[in-house]
């Protein structure tokens, strides 16, 4: 009679779980919106459903905007010091390039972009807030001396707190030294193209950022001197609606057009190639 009755087998109940790692999902910070890692890291992060532009390291920006395996990276030597013995300085420096490595605020080189040779410097925000000393200066100076020997365009994408105030009236001195390099390329016809990105404010903003011959921005970025609430304080006014964004900017004519981050490559192609007098070419993102 066993061939009628039906014989059931105990099933053990399923005791391995799946480790799903910490790091697989990522969170929009403005809008909350949760989505794979993978799929932010695709997506340049940016966010898929508010556009939020992410802030993305100086190597990122470097990989995008250059042809793949063209970049090299320059004036990799020089280091930080502490002029003014300010107290805590020499610390924080180490901590910063421990986390991000001995390029101070900027990574500074050259490479091609569709074939084309430039020189290119993109700053790193995680390194003291992007704060420009007496490094940052001396690598941009060196990156336009350059592009004036060699007669290449030059790039810097900004992302910058400021100058750095541990190293007094020297990081003010960059200011001064960063534009006069400016001007001689403008005196020489050489391109130079300035990306600003989330923030780029004090003096940063107030020097070679806003003296490009094409300023570009990225979508929502916070560009300024100064903060906001410093401006509103003195001059006793509300401020508009999106002051300091790269919107604002955009609309009154201190920037030159908002470009998402996905059409940075094609369009520094376009713009550049066209001031070469070159044939345009088909860009992929």
């Amino acid at each position: 009679m066993a061939w009628f009755q039906k014989k059931r087998k105990r099933r053990r109940a399923q005791q391995d779980r799946l480790e799903i790692p910490p790091d697989a999902w990522d969170k929009c910070e403005r809008c909350g919106h949760v989505d794979l890692t993978e799929a932010f890291d695709r997506a340049l992060q940016v966010c898929p459903e508010c556009d939020h532009h992410r802030r993305i390291g100086a190597h990122r920006f470097i990989e995008i905007i250059t042809d793949a395996d063209s970049f090299v990276e320059l004036f990799n030597d020089l280091r930080s010091v502490d002029p003014l013995q300010f107290e805590g300085y020499p610390e924080r420096v180490v901590r910063a390039e421990k986390q991000t490595g001995p390029q101070d605020a900027i990574v500074t080189g050259y490479g091609t972009l569709t074939g084309m040779d430039l020189n290119i410097g993109a700053m790193e925000f995680a390194f003291m807030g992007g704060s420009m000393g007496s490094v940052v200066g001396e690598k941009i100076a060196r990156l336009a001396r350059r592009s004036l020997e060699k007669q290449i365009p030059l790039v810097i994408v900004s992302a910058s707190g400021g100058a750095r105030m541990q190293e007094g009236v020297l990081s003010l001195m960059q200011l001064a030294k960063t534009s006069a390099m400016i001007s001689q390329l403008r005196e020489e016809r050489i391109p130079y193209i300035s990306v600003l990105t989330n923030p780029t404010t004090g003096g940063t903003t107030a020097s070679y950022a806003m003296q490009g011959d094409v300023n570009l921005a990225e979508p929502g970025a916070l560009i300024g001197f100064a903060g906001p609430r410093v401006i509103q304080q003195t001059i006793r006014q509300d401020l508009p609606e999106g002051f300091q964004t790269a919107e604002f900017l955009a609309e009154h004519g201190m920037v030159d057009r908002v470009v998402p981050r996905n059409e940075l490559r094609g369009t520094l192609a376009r713009l550049l190639r066209m001031m070469l007098g070159l044939k345009s070419v088909e860009v992929a993102g």
